[in-house]
């Protein structure tokens, strides 16, 4: 058996979470704007653990963005930013698998 047989399966899994992490992201961005215009509110339990549990999962890696790019209009663009950012990291990985695959035969 090749290496690309034993790695092909980690590079799926890795682009299944980074899929995964882009749908808590949108879940994060539409949940801030429930809460701003008040449609939800952290009153209620569920909503304040789904926040809860979103933001700690997303503010790992939007506060290093944060700290780079400041709220432009009072608008928040991080999670945009981020959204781009695994976009790249999952076209280059990919064209990894792409090459890896192509090596192997």
């Amino acid at each position: 058996m090749s290496a690309a047989s034993f790695i092909l399966p980690v590079f799926q899994v890795l682009n299944m979470a980074l899929d995964l992490y882009w749908w808590v992201i949108i879940i994060m961005a539409v949940m801030s704007w429930l809460l701003a215009f008040d449609v939800i509110n952290m009153r209620n339990d569920l909503v304040r653990s789904i926040w809860n549990g979103v933001n700690a999962l997303t503010e790992p890696a939007l506060r290093p963005i944060r700290r780079f790019l400041p709220a432009i209009g009072g608008m928040d663009i991080s999670p945009i930013v981020l959204l781009l950012l695994l976009s790249f990291v999952q076209m280059e990985l990919a064209a990894l698998m792409r090459a890896l695959l192509v090596s192997s035969v």
